[in-house]
């Protein structure tokens, strides 16, 4: 495509006026600029949310969850609590310790046949009931 430019030599502004020539002079600025000005309409018609604070974050201490775990998967990772030194089998009684895994709190989803004694921070009334139940019981520390 050939260069229109040649049939301006002479002329300063080439055929654009004063200032549609510069950098995107004819379109208000670039990016954001006049946000608080001339482009205050289309702020508050597209980006209502762009200045300002909006909401909070909760402090960490507050939002931090339980690490749970449920019965049925507890005895279904019995194995594998053994090979990482979490549970243990003493005079015929198996032994976990949750709180070594990591774990803060027993839930009593599912079912539990095998007699267990859990050390962990806390259970639910459900989880001390069916521990019972199977033979095995919970000790909170």
């Amino acid at each position: 495509m050939v260069s229109r430019t040649s049939k301006f030599r002479g002329s300063r502004m080439h055929g654009r006026g004063k200032k549609s020539g510069r950098g995107a002079g004819i379109h208000g600025g670039r990016g954001n600029a006049g946000l608080h000005k001339h482009k205050y309409i289309s702020l508050l018609k597209y980006m209502p949310d762009h200045f300002g604070h909006h909401g909070f974050k909760r402090p960490q201490s507050v939002v931090a969850q339980n690490v749970t775990i449920n019965l049925s998967e507890l005895e279904l990772s019995m194995e594998s609590l053994k090979k990482k030194g979490f549970a243990e089998v003493k005079s015929g009684k198996t032994i976990v310790d949750l709180r070594k895994a990591g774990i803060d709190k027993l839930l009593g989803s599912g079912k539990i046949t095998t007699p267990v004694e859990v050390i962990v921070d806390s259970a639910s009334a459900r989880a001390k009931e069916k521990l019972k139940a199977a033979g095995g019981k919970l000790l909170e520390q």
